[in-house]
């Protein structure tokens, strides 16, 4: 066996080992996550001779990390702000019966992460709802079930919602305004099924009169300047995706624009970054790129071939099955060397987009969006199980699909 062929074979098993990792969540025994195993698996594609330093970091998509910090940054200034606060409370101020709830937790939820990142939207959100359920006397578990998955539904919208969207983004050039254009009817009628399976799938939570005890209608307290001025800044980063900006370059300006202040620590900023999430970024481009230089040869392409990705329900099955197995960002990463040789790649990545982003209401794992209301719902005293959630992630997941390839 040559050297050559150890190096292949050696970039294949750290893909295969990383890949694992990422989809289990950890290696059991020791205390190795999903950031880790990319950071690790990039490191020995370079030691194993499948890519050099400076492949592996040219490998890396600086624009998308870019675009990613730059949302981080937004979002933890209106974080910060007190405005998801603001727009909960006044969403559900109205709210006379808990199916008018669940359409203001849904209409938040989706709104919010059609434009800002999904998880950051979860993250802030989730022990919002689960106190306003228990001042309402409901059940929790429908409204953070909503949360969730109008989450991930109305991150399809655009390049910004969530960060598979953001890769899809700098593979296939498409515009934030293109993207839009394509998949923003996909999420706004996806929003419309979430509210109604949860609806169906729930009656004993819904088939109530009234509330029993009206929502709160006070107001919370916020940062008044720093909610102003990161509204004013959010407003000018989408005019600039919609007037052809390139999103890295609108997003970081925005972020790095609030940093300029007078009375918010920096320290309190950079803790709302997800810094391993933009490490785990990084190390699977490179993990990716290993894979790629050593194992895309005809051949493989050939039997990828027979995969009929060119079908856009072939296409969207392989993005779900892959995306249920490994999560939607590795997903993503994995199918690009059998994107871009398709006749029409852009009209593929939308597809990928879609049905990567829909997939994630599958299971509770199929998500970070999921996994991050599973995690603070718990705080809370809430438990959200993997089978509470499946029966109806499955179902919405199948009728979102099913939205997603009759518009597209």
């Amino acid at each position: 066996m040559s050297l050559a062929d150890g190096s292949r074979i050696a970039a294949v098993l750290v893909f295969l080992a990383t890949y694992a990792v990422v989809a289990i969540g950890r290696v059991p025994g020791l205390r190795l996550d999903r950031t880790g195993a990319a950071v690790l698996g990039a490191a020995l594609m370079v030691a194993c001779g499948a890519l050099t330093e400076r492949q592996a970091f040219e490998a890396i998509d600086l624009g998308t990390l870019s675009l990613l910090l730059g949302m981080m940054l937004l979002v933890a200034n209106l974080r910060l702000a007190g405005f998801f606060r603001l727009v909960t409370v006044m969403a559900a101020a109205r709210a006379r019966h808990p199916a008018t709830l669940l359409a203001a937790v849904v209409l938040v939820s989706g709104g919010l992460s059609a434009v800002l990142v999904n998880d950051t939207v979860c993250l802030a959100i989730t022990p919002l709802v689960v106190a306003l359920a228990r001042h309402l006397r409901r059940d929790p578990l429908p409204y953070l079930l909503a949360v969730a998955m109008a989450a991930n539904i109305g991150s399809a919208a655009t390049i910004t919602g969530n960060p598979q969207n953001m890769i899809v983004g700098g593979f296939s050039g498409l515009s934030w305004g293109e993207f839009a254009l394509a998949l923003a009817p996909v999420a706004a009628l996806g929003l419309v099924a979430c509210f109604l399976l949860i609806l169906l799938l729930h009656p004993g939570e819904f088939l109530v009169a009234r509330l029993p005890v009206p929502a709160p209608t006070r107001l919370p307290r916020i940062h008044r300047p720093l909610a102003l001025k990161s509204a004013l800044v959010a407003f000018g980063v989408v005019i600039a995706f919609l007037a052809g900006v390139p999103v890295a370059l609108a997003s970081l300006l925005g972020g790095a624009l609030l940093l300029l202040t007078r009375r918010v620590k920096p320290e309190k900023v950079w803790r709302e970054v997800d810094w391993p999430l933009l490490a785990m970024f990084a190390g699977l481009f490179v993990v990716v790129d290993g894979l790629e230089k050593a194992m895309l040869t005809p051949e493989v392409l050939a039997a990828a071939g027979r995969l009929h990705l060119d079908n856009p329900l072939s296409l969207t099955a392989v993005t779900t099955i892959l995306s249920s197995l490994v999560s939607n960002v590795p997903a993503v990463l994995v199918l690009k060397p059998f994107i871009e040789p398709l006749a029409d790649p852009q009209r593929a990545w939308l597809l990928v987009a879609m049905a990567s982003t829909m997939a994630g209401n599958l299971t509770l794992v199929g998500s970070v969006a999921n996994l991050i209301v599973a995690q603070r719902a718990k705080a809370e005293g809430v438990e959200l199980g993997f089978w509470r959630y499946a029966r109806t992630g499955v179902p919405m997941t199948l009728v979102t699909l099913a939205i997603g390839l009759w518009l597209r």
